[in-house]
């Protein structure tokens, strides 16, 4: 399989990060894996120059200080180039209606449950970039 160049996983459970970031890489899905533990921290990467551009950003909803939402608010303002090279997925345990309705304004190419595991990032390869994870 080909890898994708950049992964950006934000989220503000080091847990959370240590597995999916572990997980990732045994899955040998990218050579770049970064972690952000917010989304200032998520924004300062992406606007840093030159911009750091991840092919798949990986974002928790419920993080303390700027949450999921308005990070993706604050993002709609990048550079829509930028914006269009990556595909967005929002990661979370439990969805709040208020949530559900606000996220279908925003930026994001799909959701997904955490934690993620061998088959939801396979799904994600196949429906955003056309790439499967080979065979056990």
């Amino acid at each position: 399989m080909e890898k994708l160049p950049h992964i950006l996983l934000v989220d503000d459970d080091d847990t959370t990060n240590f597995i999916h970031e572990t997980l990732l890489t045994k899955l040998q899905v990218s050579h770049d894996i970064r972690v952000a533990t917010s989304g200032e921290q998520a924004l300062e990467l992406l606007t840093q120059q030159p911009p750091y551009v991840p092919t798949l950003l990986l974002l928790d909803l419920a993080m303390p200080g700027m949450g999921g939402i308005a990070f993706l608010e604050a993002y709609q303002r990048l550079p829509q180039a930028q914006q269009n090279a990556t595909k967005v997925i929002v990661l979370t345990t439990s969805m709040d209606s208020r949530d559900l309705e606000r996220i279908d304004e925003l930026p994001i190419a799909g959701l997904a449950s955490k934690p993620l595991n061998r088959e939801k990032i396979d799904t994600l390869l196949r429906l955003h970039f056309q790439r499967q994870l080979p065979a056990e």
